[in-house]
């Protein structure tokens, strides 16, 4: 990548607005601008007492909260990392159970598209399970009205996909004489599916615990609060201005951190691109089946 490459990506990185937090904390950054507005006003009221406090425990309060602030940010990064890890997880499972059904499973053209059709469906029914959807296009492209319908009435989408596979595999098994041991290996990439399925439900049912959550913000709310406050002395009436600017990097790195806990959701924040991992799952299984 060449120098002007990288300065240009520096700063449309820096300054580009689509898909960063500030649209959504601006809004809150204002509210505490207003406060600071209010407080500005009635310390150069003559008529009222003096509101301006010290900056020392400002200052201390404000390296405490920066900690949590890390902290938090930090435990949000595992949680979408380790996601991306199980869904890479699921590329590699589900590339591997299609080649080892072509290479060793059954010499039957049929049962191998009917295989590697519902190994392709996986992908779709996790990421429909994880987002709460219920979209018919993908299962009826790859195996038709009927059978899309039975996964979408499922309970649980994944573990219904996983069962036709299962059942896939033993029809193979009991009608056209698949190997023993290239069964085992087979089933054991749908089973390692169901665990990867089984990483992706803890991650999204255990958000980070709630204590923690309404803490940390009402020390963010405390400390954006009092800015105003240990500011108005040394800034005037720039004070509401100054407060935004504080407010806001502070009010974004909470929001990072929100954004971070659900990296299934395609709302969130850089969210895990689950479209892209499945249509290149779909593109590649589909492409084994080409003459």
């Amino acid at each position: 990548m060449s120098f002007l490459r990288k300065e240009r990506l520096f700063w449309t990185e820096a300054l580009t607005v689509a898909g960063s937090s500030l649209p959504l904390v601006l809004p809150r950054a204002l509210v505490f601008a207003l406060f600071a507005l209010a407080v500005t006003a009635v310390h150069f009221d003559t008529s009222l007492p003096d509101v301006s406090i010290e900056l020392t425990p400002y200052e201390v309060v404000g390296g405490v909260l920066s900690l949590l602030l890390v902290l938090r940010t930090n435990a949000g990064y595992e949680r979408w990392w380790e996601a991306r890890r199980i869904w890479g997880d699921i590329v590699n499972r589900s590339r591997s159970l299609a080649v080892s059904a072509l290479a060793y499973g059954a010499d039957d053209r049929e049962w191998s598209d009917w295989i590697v059709r519902r190994t392709a469906c996986f992908c779709h029914a996790a990421r429909m399970s994880l987002r709460g959807q219920r979209e018919p296009d993908a299962f009826e492209r790859l195996v038709g009205r009927d059978e899309a319908a039975r996964i979408l009435a499922a309970r649980h989408m994944p573990m219904a996909t996983a069962a036709l596979i299962a059942a896939g595999l033993r029809d193979a098994r009991d009608r056209l004489g698949l190997d023993g041991f290239a069964f085992l290996r087979l089933d054991q990439d749908r089973t390692a599916l169901i665990d990867d399925i089984g990483g992706c439900e803890r991650i999204l049912k255990t958000p980070l615990p709630l204590a923690y959550r309404v803490e940390i913000r009402r020390i963010l709310i405390l400390f954006i609060g009092a800015s105003p406050f240990a500011l108005v002395d040394r800034v005037g009436w720039m004070t509401p201005v100054v407060t935004a600017l504080i407010a806001l990097p502070l009010l974004a790195i909470d929001k990072i951190g929100t954004e971070l806990q659900d990296p299934f959701s395609h709302v969130s924040l850089n969210h895990l691109p689950l479209d892209d991992i499945c249509s290149t799952i779909e593109g590649d299984l589909l492409n084994l089946l080409d003459p």
